[in-house]
């Protein structure tokens, strides 16, 4: 257990070590507890406040951290660029300086490619408090954090063995960033998972996360691969996590966009193609869903169907994360 986190910055899990990431598992689980047995804990963060400053629209995101500081006892104050100088021009030092002097941490969701990620770590250099990454252009690490603590609770604290698979789903129009799928191949086989990824060509990650991925294997003893058949990637899979991304790494263009996903409308989580998993696999996904394009409702409303228990998980693992970065009372 690591207890010197406190002003650490959390803008992906390449930066923190196994050790930091178990210790803010191991009070995820503890809060979790707490929370369901109606223990409060609103000492740990009282009178700290936590900005949380979008680019984008949220549900999950926003709502999880917001509550989450409700109830460790602190507040969020919630900020958007065109309600803040930042949508006049304000650059990162001098918002990170200023806030840096009233509160005690800040979260960004900035996820436009080429711009997110270095604006966080732009934030971080300036800033006096940590920054808190509630998703970038390259990682969304509070996610794939929820994603490992629910398996967890499914298959035990030791995963080493199981199989892991990440694969890209059709979605007609709304484009995805790479952040969800890079997160979770840079993390899960750091906790022993053999992950395969699989997706039709043109749907690549950006080289630096297959990179990591491939590092973070070799370093664990455990496997990564690429596929390009969704069949061959469910084949006795523990785990499946299918969901859409944009071509990104070839296109942003609206109408390529369009035109790629159209023809590619069999990547698609079915009843059937499920059944090619091991009988004991959940069914993961980060949401919002693409009902009837990424998975049909009898995967998605099925019984191997985890995604409600994720979203509960982001609420426990951010206030652990919070109440380590932020100096909680614990």
């Amino acid at each position: 257990m690591n207890t010197r986190l406190l002003g650490k910055d959390f803008i992906t899990t390449e930066d923190w070590s196994k050790e930091d990431l178990d210790t803010a598992l191991d009070l995820a689980f503890r809060l979790k507890s707490d929370f369901a047995m109606g223990i409060p804990h609103d000492h740990i963060l009282r009178a700290k406040t936590l900005y949380m400053l979008f680019f984008g629209e949220s549900t999950r995101t926003r709502n999880s951290f917001e509550t989450g500081m409700t109830q460790l006892g602190g507040h969020a104050i919630y900020l958007m660029p065109q309600v803040t100088q930042i949508g006049h021009g304000e650059n990162a030092k001098d918002t990170g300086m200023v806030l840096s002097r009233y509160g005690h941490a800040i979260g960004i969701r900035e996820c436009r490619t080429n711009i997110g990620q270095k604006y966080l770590y732009e934030m971080a250099h300036h800033a006096s408090i940590p920054i808190v990454n509630m998703q970038d252009d390259f990682d969304h690490p509070c996610q794939a954090m929820a994603d490992l603590m629910t398996i967890m609770e499914k298959f035990g604290r030791d995963l080493h063995g199981r199989k892991f698979v990440i694969s890209w789903t059709h979605a007609p129009k709304y484009v995805r960033p790479l952040s969800v799928p890079q997160s979770l191949v840079m993390l899960m086989p750091r906790f022993g998972m053999d992950v395969t990824l699989a997706y039709p060509p043109g749907y690549e990650l950006m080289p630096r996360a297959l990179e990591a991925a491939k590092r973070n294997a070799e370093a664990a003893g455990t496997k990564f691969e690429i596929l390009y058949d969704m069949n061959a990637a469910f084949q006795d899979a523990d785990i499946l996590y299918p969901k859409s991304w944009g071509p990104i790494t070839v296109t942003e263009e609206v109408k390529e966009v369009e035109e790629m996903a159209a023809r590619n409308t069999g990547w698609c989580a079915t009843a059937a193609r499920v059944k090619l998993a091991r009988k004991h696999a959940v069914y993961m996904h980060c949401m919002p869903v693409d009902r009837g394009h990424e998975v049909e409702d009898a995967v998605i409303d099925g019984p191997q169907s985890v995604i409600y228990d994720q979203a509960e998980n982001r609420l426990h693992v951010q206030k652990a994360l919070l109440a380590l970065m932020m100096g909680g009372r614990l």
